[in-house]
């Protein structure tokens, strides 16, 4: 999933950076109006995730566009959609800050008509399917394997979220919790999941606290883009960059100069640019009538087997980024 999409590269053409990446275009009956509404605007995450939307409406002639409120606020998003409802827009895509705080108005698009897809938010019903990159507890698995690896599968660590209502980041966390206790024995949670409000300041002072509480903590996990970046630049301002093990969800552009430094670890990411393209290619093949069955084949890598439990969707779409092939991955 070697992926370089960069709109302001000059004589770059998206369209072929993804058709190699492996997503097929799709003819659409449309032009339908698809929004996507996501957590935040002005961070990375989801400017790559709005490379993959633009790219969508570029080869199916779809109207399909994102948007977000400045800050990661649920009742802004609450806003956001209620004026989309009043467009009439074809489809809502949201990545949820509170899925409980969504449920109202998502129930009241889809009463008018209006197709309502999820991604992040597994939890949400009133829509029409949510797609995730992969099931979360796996992945909350995966993230604790490499954690108590760089550990020695000892000693304290701790876990970050990017908001304590974040449905995705919580399930991460509570699969990492859940295989440490069963299967590292010796590792132990100093505290509470830590809320950084998917600010990478937040999570820098809440990491420097950390370190005074817990001079001997040997371990982090992050969920929220900026969490691993907030810690780890705290560790190695404290002189323990490379003897504390940071893991955690991020972005090879905001976390390369630590990976390389040996302040990061490992990072995990499901490319958003793709999640992006596969949330507005479900959005569309519900408006022509389609049904997504088991197994099926979206066209968008890491969604190419998808597994359907009830209506939510599940590709196989986490990557691993270390110090050693960082720089492949350049968004």
């Amino acid at each position: 999933m070697k992926i370089a999409i960069n709109r302001l590269a000059a004589g770059v053409a998206m369209g072929a950076v993804l058709l190699a990446a492996g997503v097929a275009p799709s003819m659409s009956a449309g032009p339908y109006t698809i929004v996507v509404v996501v957590k935040l605007i002005g961070v990375n995450w989801f400017a790559r995730m709005d490379e993959g939307i633009k790219k969508f409406a570029a080869d199916t002639g779809n109207h399909a566009s994102m948007i977000g409120p400045p800050t990661a606020d649920a009742a802004l998003q609450v806003q956001e959609i209620e004026d989309l409802i009043a467009k009439k827009v074809s489809a809502i895509g949201v990545v949820p800050n509170s899925p409980e705080a969504l449920e109202p108005v998502l129930k009241k698009a889809m009463s008018r008509g209006i197709v309502a897809i999820g991604h992040e938010g597994a939890s949400l019903q009133n829509v029409d399917y949510d797609i995730e990159a992969f099931d979360n507890a796996a992945y909350g698995e995966h993230l604790m394997k490499a954690l108590a690896k760089g550990m020695g599968e000892e000693g304290k660590y701790a876990v970050f979220v990017g908001h304590l209502t974040a449905k995705s980041h919580n399930e991460w966390v509570d699969g990492a919790i859940a295989y440490q206790k069963a299967h590292y024995p010796k590792m132990e949670l100093v505290t509470e999941r830590i809320e950084s409000n998917e600010d990478q300041q937040q999570a820098y002072a809440k990491t420097k606290e950390l370190l005074r509480t817990h001079p001997d903590l040997k371990g982090i996990e992050g969920s929220a883009a900026q969490d691993v970046v907030g810690a780890a630049i705290a560790i190695q301002e404290a002189g323990l960059g490379g003897k504390i093990t940071v893991v955690g969800t991020s972005l090879p552009s905001l976390s390369g100069k630590l990976l390389e430094s040996g302040a990061i670890t490992m990072i995990s990411f499901w490319d958003p640019a793709l999640a992006g393209y596969a949330m507005d290619k479900v959005a569309a093949d519900k408006l022509e009538g389609k049904q997504v069955t088991d197994g099926m084949d979206l066209g968008v890598t890491g969604y190419n087997k998808i597994a359907l439990k009830g209506h939510v969707i599940y590709g196989q779409a986490w990557v691993d980024v270390t110090k050693d092939n960082f720089k492949d991955y350049p968004f």
